[in-house]
């Protein structure tokens, strides 16, 4: 897939997400979300802060700058996320929405020679901002997963599964624990197989990955 097909799944997943926090309620974002120690507010306030870290990021390969894509990284990072989890419902969903449209207008005034400036994750790991809306969409499909609010893995479409289930299956040999295999071919179905290695399908005869971020 090109940049343009990139950008267009994000958009799709992007509505999807923002129909499934549409209505939320105070006492739904206070609720435990799927990961450790994180209520569906975190989980919100990530996927907002997230939106801002590509935008910083095209603005500054807009001006042929290499940023950092949290600046502070991971502890700066975890602290913007604790400090927006405990906001009212309607902020947090408004946060969404608008750090999304300002990601939206920021890659719309990116000149094409600037797609291939360099960026810079939080990890450290280097790409070139033309990378950058597959990461989003990726973030955006597999969080609404992680919010409890109806949507699910076997939710994913074909697009999705077909785009990350070959790179996902790829970094298997550094996350499977020593000695461990992965289910022989077949054994699990594409949706399932992807859960899996994004951590999102825990079961007694699966092994438990490592961290895939």
């Amino acid at each position: 897939m090109g940049l343009e097909d990139d950008q267009a799944q994000v958009r799709v997943a992007q509505g999807r997400f923002q129909a499934a926090i549409a209505g939320l309620r105070d006492e739904e974002a206070r609720r435990p979300s799927a990961l450790p120690d994180w209520s569906v507010g975190h989980v919100l306030t990530h996927v907002a802060r997230n939106a801002d870290s590509h935008r910083r990021r095209a603005d500054a390969a807009i001006e042929g700058r290499v940023v950092d894509q949290y600046p502070g990284g991971f502890p700066a990072r975890a602290a913007e996320i604790d400090a927006g989890a405990a906001r009212p419902a309607a902020a947090l969903v408004a946060d969404v929405v608008a750090s999304a449209d300002a990601l939206e207008a920021a890659w719309g005034r990116v000149p094409t020679g600037a797609w291939d400036q360099t960026s810079r994750d939080v990890s450290g790991t280097e790409r070139t901002l033309r990378t950058l809306p597959a990461r989003r969409w990726q973030e955006l499909a597999v969080h609404v997963v992680d919010l409890g609010l109806g949507v699910s893995a076997a939710d994913w479409d074909d697009a999705f599964v077909a785009r990350w289930l070959e790179p996902m299956r790829a970094t298997l040999p550094g996350r499977l624990p020593a000695g461990a295999s992965p289910p022989e071919p077949g054994r699990l179905d594409a949706r399932a197989e992807l859960a899996w290695l994004y951590g999102r399908l825990a079961r007694p005869d699966l092994p438990v990955l490592g961290p895939w971020g």
